[in-house]
């Protein structure tokens, strides 16, 4: 009788978290500003319990949650600031250079292509005309085509617009009231559960301070790895780039494809196109396989526990289900759920099931 009736247990929980996961899903978009702020809170709530213990009869709660969240815009928007250097660099010498990479071009491609018999002329004067006329233009000539593109993608620009006041907003609150909220959560799970409930979210809660301290220790490596590899080959820009590169890692492929491109513009604006092709593949293939078979799965998978190939299919697979998002939340979720395996685990092999009826 007490089997089938934890049996009917499983199964009701296993069918709303079914349901749960098809509503997620298919809210996926409207979740994004929720899911980010969710994270951010969860990360920067010790930061605000630490201030209050500080301060405590000074400070009081929402001046904290003020200062934490003030405090952790400033760093992303620093990390964003890293790109000023770079682009005031980097756009005078694209309409200085220009010309001269387009005659190369020109003098090389066609050659070239003529060699493995693909009969093509690139008319590359008519497309240096154009650029150079775009590149020294004034801020008009620049407005007209942008407010054009915006128009064709409105959506995605007011998407990303109210999702960049939102997700300070909801942040507020969340930090806010964080205790609270979790005190809610908590008064839903039956008094017979409590226990269980609680070790399970003490060793979850361990498991993802193991993962943000992981990847922090991964974003240092690599923003030294990088910056002092483009030295290395001499670039003017490599402390701003590799810094940048090694920050964005956080998110997985976008920022090291982002990091690459400025690597690469900038090499190529700098030197021969050779030698930043060589810069780029030696630095940005060695930090890719060390981050990736090395420092991720080490510092991050091990803390966490997950084998390195696990580490590589929770984030293509979270990936697939829930795009961007889903590459985020990737580790930290796959840690959760790590978590609830191993209890089951540990609850399977003590149960009649495995153990067989008792003589």
């Amino acid at each position: 009788m007490s089997f089938n009736l934890n049996s009917k247990r499983l199964a009701l929980w296993l069918a709303a978290s079914v349901v749960l996961l098809m509503i997620l899903w298919a809210l996926g978009p409207v979740l994004v500003p929720f899911v980010l702020a969710a994270v951010l809170a969860y990360a920067l709530h010790p930061l605000v319990l630490y201030l209050q213990r500080l301060n405590s009869s000074f400070l009081p709660r929402v001046v904290c949650v003020l200062l934490v969240e003030v405090i952790a815009l400033l760093a992303m928007l620093g990390i964003i600031f890293l790109l000023i250097p770079i682009l005031t660099h980097e756009i005078p010498l694209l309409q200085k250079q220009l010309p001269a990479l387009l005659d190369r071009l020109a003098v090389n491609a066609n050659p070239w292509l003529a060699k493995y018999g693909i009969e093509l002329t690139l008319d590359l004067a008519s497309l240096k005309e154009q650029l150079i006329k775009y590149l020294s233009a004034n801020r008009d000539d620049w407005l007209d085509p942008l407010v054009a593109s915006l128009k064709l993608g409105g959506n995605f620009a007011l998407t990303a617009i109210g999702n960049m006041i939102l997700i300070p907003v909801v942040l507020f609150y969340l930090l806010n009231e964080w205790d609270r909220l979790v005190l809610q959560v908590v008064q839903w799970v039956p008094p017979q559960w409590r226990t269980a409930y609680d070790s399970f979210m003490s060793e979850c809660d361990a498991v993802l301070g193991q993962y943000l301290r992981g990847q922090l220790l991964v974003m240092l490596a690599l923003s030294i790895f990088y910056a002092a590899g483009l030295m290395a080959f001499g670039l003017d820009l490599a402390i701003p780039i590799g810094v940048f590169t090694g920050l964005a890692v956080f998110v997985p492929y976008l920022g090291f494809a982002l990091g690459l491109i400025l690597a690469l513009l900038a090499g190529v604006l700098q030197f021969a196109s050779f030698h930043a092709l060589l810069m780029v593949a030696v630095v940005f293939g060695l930090g890719q396989l060390l981050e990736s078979f090395w420092l991720t799965p080490k510092w991050v998978g091990e803390r966490i526990g997950l084998h390195p190939l696990a580490v590589i299919f929770a984030l293509l697979a979270f990936g697939q289900i829930f795009g961007f998002v889903g590459v985020l939340v990737a580790l930290p979720a796959s840690a959760v759920i790590l978590v609830a395996l191993r209890r089951a685990r540990e609850q399977y092999f003590e149960s009649q099931i495995y153990r067989g009826p008792s003589s």
